[in-house]
């Protein structure tokens, strides 16, 4: 196995496609310092799965994307492809079954974008990391095993620690494989216990919930025993009460009847009293309301002197308040006219300080003025003084910067024209290149390829709309079928609870071993439609023919009731209706028939029962009605002569009686037809388009299938496009570039002499400035100082005078100010006096009015009170007249509220008897309902009783049977089919719980059984590469010794140290070696490594840099020797190892930030050398 070649695009500075070939054994990779050589060894890691971008001389993963230069942008992408030649079948591992051990090539490609998405190929299959990472397992190769050694990792595998040593061993004995395995293992063991803990669990619970389930599920059959003999005895004292509940209604029926006729006697006399009444209260009413006009007259008259009084008062308040402020005022007027009489004085004064203090301050104000311009004057002469010396600063420093620059630029000059001739003597011996015919070729086949591949992404597309556009139809499809399914299922449910309701209505679901079934099964009348199922009843009027008809509902069709009249009769239990269909005559009116509402025959049924579509016209023809006749309503209210019934039975909805529950069925049964045609045209539809999806599916992986190669020849055709095309344009590049190059550099070696010469000559004249410049700055400053002096002696001066015009300033300002408060105050009182003015002459109009208003108020006040007397004694009368009305009137109420008593007491006796006979048609129909609960017939229990059975009897037998049931307490009835249930599952999972125990054994044999091996295997690893060290550290060294220490007992977690002592010292340790001792070691044990498993691939990256020239020459004798086994790839600056090699890569920076590779037969240089 060896490394034939490397391919690197966008990888850190190998921007463009690079390809590089490994011919020989011994290749050394050679370049200046950060041309990039070291990038090789950092692709090679990268693609073999280094993940730690630090270990990559970068901050992140993406680090190693070409980032961009001077001249050419980053790219998007990086991308590194080893081939290996595998002919030996030594890589392959485990990956796909160790198919890739049978593959001569092997290619492994690593990808990464911008975005951080790393991608791994085999072979150009895509795979995971720790597949490449499996293919080598066990060949030393790997992105941080013994086979690549970086700068600076020779003296960290001498320093490293005894575990991490031994990883190095692990890797030369191949037994990480095993290690993998063992982890692997591990961890199937522990998810094996924690399954085996987990069942272990479970079968604990199971096994005391299965003991809790046997004592639940004896208690229930006992329970199940219990109740079947509480139900028998329930159904004998239901039937011994029903006995006593009939007879104690019949005569409650009789006391009813008596008790109606007494009250229509108190009803008739109640109403005579009411008349009575009604007169008394209405000449009451008539003499209230004349008090109340009255009433209201005075109270009026009583308001009115109210207001007179108050506005007597108010005009008498406000005389004394208008007199107060009148005299408040005349008192201010005053003290007004005394202030004026002291701002006048003040004004006067401030007037007289003003007129002096004027020409003071106009004469210190031009003493500011002519300050202020001496200062401007010198300040101005400061900075021009300042301006000439920034710029003189400024010349010097130009002079200065150009002296370093001429004296940069002449040293450069003598490099370049040293370079340029070294350049020109290496030109000539340039090489030319030969033009790659095969480019054209291979343009045309990736033209050809690039057509395809767009084609089948187009057709790709275009399947990809196709799929989610039929996948989405197919959702629709799916949740259109399930909706259909739900409302066909809905409507079937509705429809079988519907018909088990209407067939129990009507009687069919009696049992069929009653005496009733078996009379009609006899009489061939089991499967006759019942009356309910016949009748067609006009919308609206179902729960009226219902009520009409009752009990009647279930009875047969015959064609001659006579006929199984004495057959009827002999029907002991059970009860059978028979009528015999007839049509009914047809009739009109607001009160019809109501035979005639039914289009179906009933014959005689329905005789004597009229129509009445509301209420008020059934109770408008009641009193018409003959005995026996009857009135229902639409709504189902049946009306007699002298009775009413209305409602529905406590367990029957108002709106589904039998013949409504009817006609629901027939629309549910149309509805239900509909359901099931839209269900099946779904289901169709969906069919449908689940074979388009399938055909669409099965069109796009053929598709796909056509891409994927398509899109791998396109990629290999433009890979070997590239390759040669760089090849052919280096090739001519380089010779177009050798030609002009040739030229160029004669011609810049006569550029740059001549400009060398001035250069030199500029140099001396700008020295010769710098002396010149340096006297006229110093004669600058020293005017700058004097000036300086001057300037602050003039802005003291200045400052000084305009304080003094500010202190005077401010003076004057505050009189003017003083003087103006003091005649906006003069102004102020005298508006304020005129004010007072005004409002005295006001007040004095404004008294005069009220004090004549106030006499013709009291003279009204006492009209107003002579008109009230008069009223009071009309009031007085008519009180007494209101009080013999009300004597009467209480009479007459008191005679009403006894009769009220009367009609009460007896509606009462008759209530207390309606209510005490529902009570008992109400405890006869449960007594009924909870009988036909227990499932037993009435007569067959009745019939069954003892003669001396009592109620308190068997109510005392019951309790009994019920307090043994309760004291078994809750009861699961379930629990003896989940008894079952769960008995079943403990017994699977003490199987699963038997295999589990036997997998963990076996799990546990195969670690005893890797450990065993790992330990023989390492154990002899450490003696043979202890072994190889001994033999080759004195080889290196020229003598001393050195040997591998075990690190703990068990060679299954030793760790492994390194004992070194060159000849002539006793270091007992490896860390007191120099840096060249510790690399000569280091090299040692990785060739004593190579010795025992070598490495098919051997990277080394300046690993001579620290020896010196005797030790690389052994080092290089070793390479020798170990490469008939080992491919070697050294990156070294010594040229002792570069005269090892048989194979020279050159790498080259000529463009910025971009490397380049050149490579160079180092025999067939030597042989075209010599000849």
């Amino acid at each position: 196995m060896r490394l034939d070649g490397i391919k690197l695009t966008g990888f850190k500075s190998f921007v463009d496609p690079t390809s590089v070939s490994f011919p020989g054994n011994r290749c050394a990779v050679v370049g200046p310092n950060g041309c990039g050589k070291s990038n090789i060894i950092d692709a090679v890691r990268w693609v073999l799965g280094e993940s730690s971008a630090r270990q990559l001389r970068g901050e992140a993963l993406t680090d190693v994307i070409f980032n961009g230069s001077v001249s050419r942008q980053p790219t998007s992408l990086a991308s590194i492809e080893l081939i290996f030649d595998n002919g030996d079948g030594r890589a392959g591992g485990e990956f796909a079954n160790g198919k890739f051990a049978s593959y001569s090539e092997i290619a492994v490609r690593r990808e990464v974008t911008r975005d951080g998405q790393s991608t791994y190929y085999l072979n150009g299959a895509r795979c995971r990391r720790r597949d490449v990472a499996d293919v080598f397992m066990g060949t030393g190769i790997g992105p941080r095993s013994y086979s690549i050694i970086e700068q600076g990792m020779v003296s960290q595998l001498v320093e490293a620690k005894p575990e991490e040593l031994r990883t190095h061993l692990e890797e030369a004995a191949g037994i990480s494989k095993y290690r993998e395995r063992r982890r692997e293992t591990q961890n199937r063991i522990k998810h094996t216990v924690d399954n085996l803990e987990r069942l272990g669990d479970r079968t604990d619970e199971l096994g005391r919930h299965l003991a809790h389930l046997k004592r639940q599920a004896r208690a229930a059959e006992r329970y199940r025993e219990l109740k079947e003999r509480s139900r028998r005895l329930s159904a004998e004292l239901h039937a011994l009460r029903l006995g006593v509940l009939e007879s104690r209604l019949a005569s409650k029926e009789s006391r009813i009847e008596t008790l109606e006729a007494e009250h229509a006697g108190a009803l008739a006399a109640r109403a005579r009293l009411d008349a009575a009444l009604e007169r008394d209260r209405d000449a009451h009413l008539r003499l209230t309301g004349k008090r109340a006009d009255v009433q209201g007259r005075w109270h009026g008259l009583g308001a009115e002197m109210a207001r007179l009084e108050q506005g007597i008062e108010y005009n008498n308040e406000r005389l004394q308040q208008f007199r107060e402020d009148l005299a408040e005022l005349t008192t201010r007027h005053r003290d007004t006219k005394d202030q004026l009489d002291a701002d006048s004085r003040r004004i006067e004064e401030l007037n007289a300080k003003l007129a002096s203090k004027a020409p003071r301050l106009a004469d210190s104000e031009a003493d500011g003025r002519a300050a202020g311009a001496r200062l401007a004057d010198i300040d101005e002469r400061v900075k021009e003084g300042k301006r000439a010396l920034e710029d003189c600063a400024r010349r010097i420093g130009d002079n200065s910067r150009d002296v370093e620059v001429k004296q940069c630029r002449s040293e450069h000059g003598e490099q370049v024209l040293k370079s340029l001739r070294a350049r020109a003597g290496a030109l000539e011996t340039e090489p030319s290149s030969v033009v790659d015919a095969g480019v054209e070729r291979l343009s045309r086949q990736i033209e050809e390829s690039a057509r395809r591949v767009e084609a089948l992404r187009a057709g790709i597309a275009a399947n990809a709309e196709k799929v989610a556009s039929v996948r989405e139809e197919r959702s629709l499809r799916e949740r259109a079928r399930e909706e259909a399914n739900a409302e066909l299922q809905r409507l079937g449910g509705e429809l079988a609870r519907l018909e088990a309701v209407q067939r129990a209505a009507v009687g069919k679901a009696a049992d069929a071993s009653s005496e009733a079934a078996r009379w009609l099964r006899d009489h061939g009348l089991a499967d006759v439609p019942r009356l309910a199922e016949a009748l067609h009843v006009a919308s609206g009027w179902e729960a009226a023919v219902e009520a009409a008809l009752g009990d009647l509902l279930d009875a047969v069709a015959v064609e001659d009731t006579g006929g199984l009249a004495n057959d009827l009769a002999n029907l002991r239990r059970g009860r059978v209706s028979l009528y015999e269909a007839r049509p009914s005559p047809p009739s009109d009116g607001a009160l019809r028939p109501l035979s005639a509402l039914v289009d179906s025959p009933v014959g005689s049924l329905l005789d004597g029962v009229f129509a009445a579509d509301t209420m008020a016209i059934a109770l408008e023809y009641r009193s018409a009605l003959a005995p026996g006749q009857r009135i229902v309503t639409r709504g189902g209210v049946l009306i007699g002569a002298d009775w009413i019934r209305g409602g529905t039975p406590g367990d029957q909805d108002q709106d589904q009686g039998v013949l409504a529950r009817a006609r629901a069925i027939g629309q549910i049964k149309t509805e239900r037809e509909e359901a099931e045609a839209r269900f099946v045209e779904c289901d169709a539809r969906l069919a449908q388009t689940r074979e388009q999806l399938l055909a669409l599916e099965g069109e796009r992986e053929t598709l796909q299938t056509r891409y994927a190669a398509a899109a791998e020849e396109l990629s290999r055709v433009t890979r070997e496009h590239d390759v040669r095309q760089v090849r052919m344009e280096e090739a001519d590049a380089r010779a177009r570039r050798n030609a002009a190059d040739r030229e160029e550099v004669h011609a810049q070696i006569a550029n740059e002499s001549k400009l060398l010469e001035e250069y030199r000559a500029r140099l001396a004249e700008l020295i010769q400035s710098a002396a010149t410049l340096r006297s006229e700055a110093e004669a600058l400053r020293e005017v700058r100082d004097r000036e300086a002096g001057e300037l602050s002696q003039a802005r003291q001066d200045a400052q000084a005078a305009r304080d003094a015009v500010h202190a005077l300033r401010g003076e004057y300002q505050g009189m003017r100010t003083s003087l103006t408060a003091s005649e906006m105050a003069r102004q102020r009182l005298l508006d304020q006096r005129r004010d007072f003015d005004r409002r005295m002459t006001e007040l004095g109009r404004v008294i005069a009015d009220v004090e004549s208003t106030v006499p013709d108020q009291r003279d009204a006040l006492a009209q107003k009170a002579r008109e009230r007397e008069e009223l009071e004694a009309e009031l007085a009368e008519l009180q007494r007249k209101i009080d013999r009305t009300e004597a009467e009137l209480n009479a007459a109420t008191a005679k009403r509220i006894d009769a009220d008593a009367a009609v009460e007491s007896v509606r009462g006796r008759l209530e207390e008897a309606r209510v005490e006979r529902e009570r008992l048609v109400t405890n006869r129909d449960n007594e009924r309902g909870q009988l036909a609960d227990t499932g037993f017939d009435r007569a067959q229990v009745q019939r069954e009783l003892p003669d001396d059975a009592t109620e308190p009897v068997w109510v005392e037998s019951l309790e009994r049977i019920e307090a043994r049931t309760a004291r078994l307490g809750p009861i699961n009835l379930a629990a003896i089919e989940e008894y079952e249930e769960r008995s079943e599952e403990k017994r699977n999972l003490d199987a699963q719980c038997e295999d589990l125990e036997a997998a963990l054994a076996t799990l546990r044999n195969a670690i005893r059984r890797i450990d065993r091996d790992t330990r023989v295997r390492f154990k002899d690893t450490f003696e043979r590469v202890d072994e190889h060290l001994q033999d080759l550290f004195p080889r290196f060294f020229g003598g001393g010794s050195a040997r591998l220490v075990r690190i703990g007992d068990d060679w299954l977690d030793a760790g492994v140290a390194l004992m070194a002592r060159p000849p002539g010292k006793r270091n007992p340790t490896v860390h007191q070696l120099s840096g060249g001792e510790k690399a000569m070691a280091a090299v040692a044990l990785i060739f004593s490594i190579f010795q025992l498993n070598p490495s098919p691939v051997c990277l080394l990256d300046e690993v001579d840099a620290p020896l010196d020239d005797t030790n690389v020459g052994r080092f290089g004798d070793l390479i020798g020797e170990l490469s008939k086994d080992v491919q070697f790839v050294v990156i070294t600056h010594n040229k002792q190892t570069i005269e090892m090699a048989d194979h020279l890569l050159g790498v080259t920076m000529q463009e910025p930030g971009v490397s380049r590779l050149v490579s160079v037969d180092m025999e067939g240089a030597a042989r075209m050398a010599a000849g």
